[in-house]
């Protein structure tokens, strides 16, 4: 396919600057044309994929046309396999003894190897049974794994990976047909979670057991939307799901597929959206599980050389030029929003999708970055048409994308001259957080600063604010709890006991930094399994190094549950935001300041109706303290950081209404009562 010279394209297309994207921002006036080359790039391949088969959806079938399927009329399985440059493939299997020269596939004009397998010449070909590819290249011969593979199961004894039929008896039945994102989800508020970690239990969890056990929980925080990470078959349990082999099989550790769409349909059943961690952005390097060299031609769905392979991840990057790589990437978002009926995608690793350089030690200080000769066009490219594929299978389906680098339009519509995404997320919201702690007093703490932080965000993209993720939660780094406390972690959280000042700061500023987050960061929020309870620990993966425990890679539900430990006030609080927001959808209204002082720490800020106000001095409470309303009227408190069970110590009167009053000028004031290391959150009266 064709490669954007973007370096070539500066000069203004007379017709580019009337693109949305451009009157939106002014700033991106001299790259028009490029902007304008992409949108055009895209509607040209998009019209060639709709003259070739009619439409993207149709053209998303790489799945249906590759891999191992039923045919019921002739009674056996169809096995095909792209792989142009191999000089022999061979299906195996315990239906043939697993005799690698016994049953030979036939190569067609196109790349693709097929052969089918008949029920009467293969008679323990039957679900269960256990297969794989036995490919002849350049680069010898091998047993390989077929690239569109929808199950994989792994030997307890030898770990070796094979392929296994799964072929249930009665399809599953879904009961979600009513289901509708939009109807549930007005401003998304995300529960990001993996599976294996998320029972207290020492092992990894279940589909099932997540479930029945985890689900509950979350639908009674007020969490609208559930994002999984490692769904997608991987080879390393300790890679969180992000070196993935096989894209279109569920990860067969936490259960059987059928499980999964069990979780899927029990969350829609709860009102709950399910949005899956997708990683189209590297692949495994594993040869004998995952796609690499597939064909021996050294490259196949991935580039050849360096350009190939990602320097930071030790993983192999997409060929998003090459057609067959894109229908099979397009044909995987399809299969996941069909087969188990996901309601969108949180694209890992955009970032590195984006640039050849990856976005790994370049700080994004200039526009020319985003439209220069770095900026890859083939990936800018697949993105607008991942978007385009997935709202045209699931118009109301959500789209977020994980970017830190700020290239414009990522959230923006593809026919404005964006990528399509629905969402960015909020990246440089919890490396501010840790850095704040990490490297200042809290008596340095700019108010100002930090109103900048929560809204130095492109206007007109949504995002999804976050004040950590599973990032700061894995071993060589803390959770926020783990920073506030440290050691206090394991030893003050007890409530029947008088909190010291280190547990009684950790306690009051975790409550400050989720909801001040929450309420001017973005216009979606999100939060990592268990940290709604600050969670006392890291999360570490069974490793040789830790012996291969589980003791780090699991989730404590009995201190969240235990009313005599602050982990349980924590909770509480994290409920009564979330279900906040839930009630008022504050989310949906611009943030404007109206105070922020860096004497008194007070920052204070209006929110579609509602004003929150904070006092981050760690001494400091302050009487009659005085403000900017924003608006005349009066005013109600809604929610108290420091009510007793949210490990507070009552020092605000809940039941007082509070009236602005003008100052000389008629400008309305309102004037409260301030505790130290407080927040507080009125609505104004209508």
């Amino acid at each position: 396919m064709e490669t954007a010279a973007a370096d070539t394209l500066t000069t203004a297309d007379p017709a580019a600057p009337h693109l949305p994207l451009v009157q939106h921002d002014p700033w991106l006036a001299p790259y028009a044309a490029v902007i304008q080359h992409r949108l055009d790039r895209f509607y040209a391949r998009k019209a060639a994929i709709e003259v070739e088969v009619g439409s993207l959806t149709k053209y998303a079938t790489r799945h249906q046309q590759l891999g191992l399927h039923y045919d019921a009329r002739r009674r056996g399985y169809w096995l095909r396999e792209w792989a142009p440059a191999a000089h022999a493939l061979f299906a195996v299997g315990d239906f043939n003894q697993w005799d690698r020269g016994y049953t030979p596939l036939t190569r067609r004009d196109d790349g693709v190897w097929e052969v089918f397998l008949s029920e009467q010449t293969f008679p323990h070909l039957t679900p269960g049974s256990r297969y794989k590819l036995h490919v002849h290249a350049a680069n010898g011969q091998r047993d390989r794994l077929p690239a569109t593979v929808r199950r994989v199961v792994q030997d307890e004894h030898t770990k070796d990976f094979s392929a296994q039929i799964w072929r249930p008896e009665q399809p599953f039945q879904w009961t979600d047909q009513q289901f509708r994102v939009g109807n549930y989800v007005k401003e998304p508020l995300i529960y990001e979670a993996h599976v294996g970690m998320a029972l207290e239990e020492g092992r990894v969890g279940s589909w099932r057991e997540f479930a029945d056990y985890i689900l509950p929980r979350i639908q009674e925080d007020g969490y609208n939307v559930v994002q999984l990470m490692a769904v997608a078959e991987h080879p390393y349990y300790g890679s969180f799901g992000y070196h993935v082999a096989n894209f279109f099989a569920p990860s067969a550790r936490f259960g059987t597929p059928e499980d999964l769409k069990y979780l899927i349909n029990e969350a829609h059943r709860r009102g709950l959206a399910v949005v899956m961690d997708m990683v189209h952005s590297h692949s495994v390097k594993n040869e004998a599980e995952g796609l690499g060299n597939l064909d021996g031609s050294g490259a196949l769905y991935f580039h050849e050389g360096p350009r190939g392979q990602h320097p930071g991840w030790d993983s192999l990057l997409f060929d998003y030029g090459r057609p067959e790589v894109q229908q099979f990437l397009l044909s995987n978002l399809r299969y996941w929003l069909e087969e188990f009926h996901f309601d969108g995608f949180r694209f890992d690793g955009v970032t590195s999708m984006l640039y050849h350089h990856h976005g790994e030690g370049t700080a994004f200080t200039d526009y020319a970055q985003y439209f220069g000769p770095e900026a890859d066009e083939d990936a800018i490219l697949y993105l607008q048409l991942a978007t385009a594929l997935v709202r045209e299978c699931k118009k109301s389906a959500l789209l977020i994308a994980e970017d830190m680098s700020g290239m414009p339009g990522l959230a923006r519509p593809v026919e404005e001259g964006g990528l399509g995404f629905g969402y960015r997320l909020a990246m440089g919201l919890p490396d501010y957080w840790i850095k704040t702690l990490k490297h200042q007093r809290d008596e340095d703490w700019s108010m100002g600063g930090l109103w900048h932080q929560l809204t130095n965000r492109r206007q007109g993209e949504k995002t999804v604010a976050y004040a950590e993720s599973h990032d700061q939660a894995l071993v060589g780094d803390k959770s926020l709890s783990h920073w506030l406390l440290d050691a206090r972690i394991y030893s003050g959280m007890s409530r029947l006991q008088e909190a010291d000042l280190i547990t009684a700061r950790g306690v009051a500023l975790h409550k400050l930094i989720r909801l001040v987050t929450l309420g001017a960061g973005g216009e979606a929020y999100m939060n990592f399994i268990g940290n709604e309870f600050g969670h006392p620990e890291w999360v570490d993966f069974p490793r040789e190094g830790n012996s291969w425990s589980h003791h780090y890679a699991r989730r404590q539900w009995s201190l969240a549950d235990n009313p005599d430990l602050y982990f349980h006030s924590w909770l509480l609080f994290d409920r009564a935001m979330i279900q906040l927001e839930r009630r008022t959808r504050f989310l949906a209204g611009p943030t404007q300041l109206l105070h922020a002082d860096e004497d008194n720490k007070v920052l204070a800020f209006e929110r579609a109706g509602l004003v929150f106000v904070f006092n981050f001095h760690p001494e400091r409470s302050l009487s009659d303290y005085r403000f900017f309303a924003g608006q005349p009227g009066s005013y109600t408190l809604l929610l108290d950081s420091d009510q007793p069970e949210f490990g507070g110590y009552a020092r605000i009167a809940a039941d007082v209404k509070h009236f602005s009053q003008p100052d000389e000028h008629g400008t309305p004031f309102l004037s409260l009562y301030l505790p130290s290391r407080t927040a507080q959150v009125l609505q104004r009266g209508k």
